[in-house]
């Protein structure tokens, strides 16, 4: 063992470079991997980001209209960290663009609180108003609404909204900012959003009917039960309106991520697999560099275990080195790159599981680069102690006769002979071609997941989202459904109108509720996103979301039974649609089969689809202006809204992943002018110029390059539709909303990925060409 470790010493002196090369290219691995990491919490995790950049309270009391909050007392209970607030609350109804939302504005300060901290995420937070403006009585005050209750009105800073306080009377509120919580969402229908004022804005708006809220931050998240206890106790639980909890409002956010949380979740496990195979190759490459010092030690007498274990110590501390550079440098440095990276791993720190991949990544690193290097050893330990043993092989195929005849018709010898250096034999050339198409696959079926996020947003008709508005008649001050149509039909923008009206049902065996919607006339049918079977045409005729299959174990071509109002409804399956509502649990037909069983039934609502390039937010501005404030307009949900930050994190991830792609690619063309030495040799024997030699090695980097790029994006664009389409039928959407990227993009992802090559082999081919090789033993090896 002590001479394993001598020559293992004098080897690390004598190859520097090499080891140098090692090291750092298992540090950039594993720095990349880490980020990976953080770009994944950073997009998994949204409610817990925001959690933790606001230190948010994980309890929430909302005390009645005149009732006090005891702030002294309610810190003194034991468990509690720190409060947020208590704010003076009123509950109001906002309008916007025809939208309108119930909204409970609180009272804040010009400084955001400490616990509870509001983010604000555009426009800015509450200012005071100007002294002559105030003095004047000319000021217009100002809101910070949350940022789901903001989407949901269309409102954006710099809006002037309508505020209707507890005594019905309007008031005007410019939108200074909008600010994401960890708090409930708004839910149109359900729980109310939240908007933050001044303390004179919330008095001119309601001076009595006013309520409080106060935000708790426990030392720990596990006695949320018990402190609530304690504080409505604290408080009285006749003075105690609602309590929200931190467990209510991730589980509220906690689907958004579904779709995503699966992507990154494979793009996790590939990544590392690429990146311990980019290590792996640049140990194996230093194990060929070496053949001939293997060749000397044994000749004076190391025996295979000896040189394998020597192999398998050195690099194996090579690349603990690697892991602990790359590790030190992300957790020191990381949260000071700029940009989404740089915030990714600020935040990173603070969300569950950091630790655990802190020290999972870098330990399954280790373990697939000592397996790799284990095999490399082995190799090392089984070179023959004859160094003209090599030299006495062919190193590669002879020409074919399509390479002749190439040469014969005056092909450029760099273009031949870089083919033939990229394709030797079948077996060399599938493996750096699979290693290098590895990252290309992952990058592919990132580009499918962002296609899909544009597909929500470019093409929603073709995901079930054919109607961008919904209307409905406040009654029964609003108008009939006859006068509300004829105003539908003075809208330009509206191409259809569809009347429609939803309600719950039971399944068979009364065991859970789905919805039945009725929604178009046989007349003219509401174009659903049919992927499977047919669309309705007919009486008795349904078409469901995946998830109601799933549910109540049918397929398209069955008869649905269930139980509506005490009455049975029985349909006809049809078609199965793309639903992005209720978790795919939605049973779809026309209105008029509705009406066959409740003659009496009324539209609910009216679901209106737009021209084409229709601003959905004008339209509501007209509608509003048409009808006055009689109807309630709201926007479709879209779930491309809630995924929208995940745009930044896939081109972060792509970045990442060409680093490792570059460090594989690095390591291949190293290798390959390292294995094809004696070549070279012969070429510039028989009188090419170094210019053509180094023409030659660039040509085979760009070949290889090519295929595997090709090979990539083929295998990519599979594999992502299979990924999005299998989890959004495990979500209930159903498949058949993956979107393969735009050719011209997987055009762009070749193209790059060949220059790349070609820049990358620049330097290297020059030198190569440059260098005066001679017949020696160092060449033979």
């Amino acid at each position: 063992m002590r001479a394993t470790l001598r020559w293992a010493q004098a080897d690390f002196r004598a190859h520097r470079g090499e080891a140098l090369f090692v090291v750092l290219a298992s540090a950039g691995v594993i720095a990349s991997l880490l980020l990976a990491g953080a770009l994944f919490g950073y997009a998994a995790n949204p409610w817990q980001r925001v959690f933790n950049q606001s230190q948010g309270a994980h309890i929430w009391l909302h005390t009645r209209a005149g009732a006090a909050t005891d702030a002294d007392a309610l810190a003194a209970v034991d468990g509690v960290a720190a409060l947020s607030g208590p704010y003076r609350t009123a509950a109001t109804t906002i309008e916007s663009r025809g939208a309108r939302a119930g909204v409970a504005l609180r009272a804040a300060d010009v400084e955001p609180p400490q616990t509870g901290r509001p983010l604000v995420a555009a426009g800015s937070w509450l200012a005071r108003p100007d002294a002559a403006d105030a003095a004047a009585g000319s000021a217009t005050g100002s809101v910070v609404l949350e940022t789901s209750v903001a989407r949901a009105l269309w409102a954006e800073p710099g809006d002037t909204v309508r505020v209707t306080g507890p005594d019905g009377a309007p008031h005007l509120l410019r939108v200074s900012g909008t600010a994401d919580a960890a708090e409930p969402r708004y839910q149109p229908g359900g729980a109310a959003g939240i908007g933050w004022v001044l303390p004179a804005t919330l008095d001119e708006i309601a001076r009595k009917d006013t309520g409080q809220s106060v935000g708790l931050r426990l030392e720990d998240p596990d006695d949320t039960d018990f402190i609530v206890q304690r504080a409505v106790t604290v408080l009285g639980a006749d003075r105690v309106a609602e309590v929200t909890k931190w467990q209510q409002a991730r589980s509220e956010a906690g689907g958004d991520d579904r779709l995503l949380g699966t992507v990154f979740a494979v793009f996790g496990l590939g990544a590392l697999l690429a990146a311990a195979l980019a290590a792996s190759g640049a140990v194996g490459a230093r194990v060929r560099g070496q053949l001939r010092d293997i060749a000397v030690l044994k000749a004076i007498g190391f025996t295979p275990g000896q040189v394998t274990r020597g192999f398998l110590v050195q690099h194996l501390a090579f690349a603990l080195l690697g892991v602990t550079l790359g590790t030190t440098a992300i957790a020191l440095l990381g949260a000071r790159i700029p940009g989404r990276i740089g915030e990714a791993a600020a935040v990173w720190q603070d969300l569950p599981g950091h630790t655990a991949l802190m020290i999972g990544i870098p330990g399954g690193a280790v373990l697939l680069i000592a397996a790799s290097t284990g095999l490399s050893a082995w190799r090392a330990g089984r070179v023959p102690p004859v160094p003209v043993a090599r030299a006495a092989l062919p190193s590669a195929a002879p020409m074919t006769a399509l390479g002749k005849r190439a040469l014969g018709m005056r092909v450029p010898p760099a273009l031949v002979l870089g083919w033939r250096a990229a394709f030797p034999r079948r077996g060399r050339t599938l493996v750096p071609v699979a290693r290098l198409a590895l990252p290309l696959v992952l990058i592919t079926v990132a580009l499918v997941a962002w296609s899909t996020l544009d597909q929500f947003r470019s093409r929603p008709a073709q995901v079930g989202l054919a109607a961008a508005l919904t209307v409905r008649s406040e009654r029964p001050a609003g108008p009939s459904d006859a006068e509300l149509e004829e105003t539908l039909a003075t809208v330009p923008d509206i191409a259809a109108v569809h009347p429609g009206a939803e309600m719950a049902a039971l399944v068979p065996g009364q065991t859970g509720t789905i919805t039945l919607r009725g929604l178009g006339t046989a007349r003219q049918p509401y174009p659903s996103a049919v992927v499977e079977g047919r669309a309705v045409d007919g009486p008795d005729e349904a078409v469901a979301g995946q998830g109601l299959l799933d549910l109540l174990g049918v397929r398209v071509g069955d008869w649905v039974r269930m139980t509506v109002g005490g009455r049975p409804q029985i349909l006809h399956l049809v078609g199965r649609t793309i639903e992005p509502e209720s978790g795919g649990r939605v049973i779809t037909t026309t209105l008029d089969a509705l009406r066959e069983r409740d003659p009496q039934l009324r539209p609910a609502f009216h679901a209106l689809e737009l021209r084409e390039g229709a601003d959905p937010r004008a339209v509501s501005g007209a509608l509003a202006t048409a009808a006055g404030a009689t109807l309630e307009i709201r926007e479709t949900p879209n779930p491309a809204d809630r995924l929208e930050p995940a745009r930044g994190v896939i081109g972060a991830l792509i970045a990442v992943l060409a680093l490792i792609g570059l460090i594989e690619l690095l390591t291949l063309i190293g290798t390959g002018i390292r294995d094809r030495g004696r070549d070279l040799l012969a070429l510039k024997a028989i009188g090419l110029t170094p210019r053509q030699i180094g023409a030659m090695i660039v040509t085979a980097a760009g070949l290889t390059a090519l295929v595997a790029a090709l090979v990539g994006t083929t295998v990519g664009v599979l594999c992502g539709g299979w990924l999005v389409d299998t989890q959004g039928a495990s979500s209930g959407i159903g498949a058949g909303i993956a979107q393969p990227p735009p050719l011209p993009v997987l055009l762009t992802v070749i193209v790059g990925a060949v220059l790349g090559a070609v820049a990358a082999a620049a330097l290297p081919a020059t030198r190569t060409a440059r260098r005066r090789l001679a017949d020696s033993l160092s060449e033979t090896l």
